[in-house]
C-alpha cells in the first residue's frame, strides 16, 4: 500500500503568491494570441523600430517596442529621444479593453478593471539566451497594476519582494498564453526572467520561436 500510494501522489502545492500577484496560466487562445503577434510585427516597422536600451551604457539583451509612451531608463516621453525621435504609436483601445478584462480575470473581482486605463505597453521580445535582470517597475507615477501577456517560448520568471533583490522570491514558469498581474502590495516587487526555454512555443501561437512579453501600464503621466 505504501509503495501503490507514493508520497508523489501527494506533493505539496506551489506556495501562493504574494497578496496582490495573479497568474493564469493559458489565458489566452492560440487565435488571440497569433492576432497579437501580427500587431507586433506590425508595431516593429515603426514609425519606432525595435530596439535593445541601453542601461548604463549596455544594452539590454532583450528588444522594445513601445506603445502610447516611450520608455529609456529611467523615464518616459513622448518621443523616442534616443532612437530616432518618432513619436510612439498611439496605445490601442482594444488594448485598454484587454487590459481590463484581464484583471478581471485575474482577481475574480467583476469591478476589478473599472478605473484601469493603461496608456503605455513595453512590448519586448526575448530570443533564446535573452534574459531580464531583477529591477521593479517604478518609473511611473501611477501605481495601478502592471499587466502582462506572454507569448511564445515559455520562460522561467522571478517574482520576489519590495524590499531587494534577492530572496525571498518565486520561480514561476510562465507559458504561451499565460496572464501575470502584479498590484497593490506586490505592485513594486522585484522580478525578472532568469531563462528562456527554446521549442517551447505551441504550434499555432503565431511565433516559431522567442518570447513576446507585453507589460501594459498606467504612466500617471500628462501630454
Amino acid at each position: 500500500m505504501s509503495t501503490l500510494f507514493g508520497d508523489e501522489l501527494f506533493a505539496s502545492p506551489p506556495p501562493a503568491l504574494p497578496a496582490g500577484a495573479h497568474h493564469v496560466p493559458g489565458w489566452l487562445t492560440l487565435e488571440q494570441q497569433r492576432w497579437i503577434v501580427e500587431r507586433f510585427h506590425e508595431w516593429t516597422q515603426g514609425p519606432v523600430p525595435i530596439r535593445a536600451a541601453k542601461i548604463r551604457g549596455h544594452e539590454m539583451s532583450v528588444r522594445t517596442v513601445c506603445l502610447g509612451w516611450h520608455w529609456r531608463p529611467y523615464a518616459y516621453s513622448r518621443e523616442a529621444v534616443d532612437v530616432n525621435g518618432n513619436r510612439v504609436l498611439d496605445f490601442p483601445d482594444w488594448m485598454v479593453r484587454l487590459g481590463r478584462k484581464a484583471l478581471v480575470a485575474a482577481t475574480g473581482d467583476p469591478h476589478a478593471g473599472d478605473d484601469f486605463t493603461p496608456d503605455t505597453a513595453l512590448v519586448n521580445f526575448y530570443d533564446d539566451t535573452a534574459k531580464m535582470g531583477m529591477h521593479q517597475d517604478k518609473d511611473e507615477e501611477s501605481l495601478a497594476p502592471v499587466v502582462s501577456l506572454s507569448i511564445g517560448d515559455a520562460c522561467r520568471f522571478r517574482f520576489g519582494n519590495t524590499e531587494t533583490r534577492t530572496k525571498p522570491y518565486q520561480d514561476i514558469e510562465l507559458g504561451s498564453g499565460d496572464l501575470f498581474v502584479f498590484g497593490g502590495p506586490s505592485r513594486l516587487a522585484y522580478h525578472g526572467v532568469t531563462k528562456v526555454h527554446p521549442g517551447t512555443a505551441p504550434d499555432g501561437c503565431g511565433l516559431e520561436t522567442g518570447r513576446i512579453n507585453i507589460t501594459m501600464r498606467v504612466t500617471g503621466l500628462d501630454g
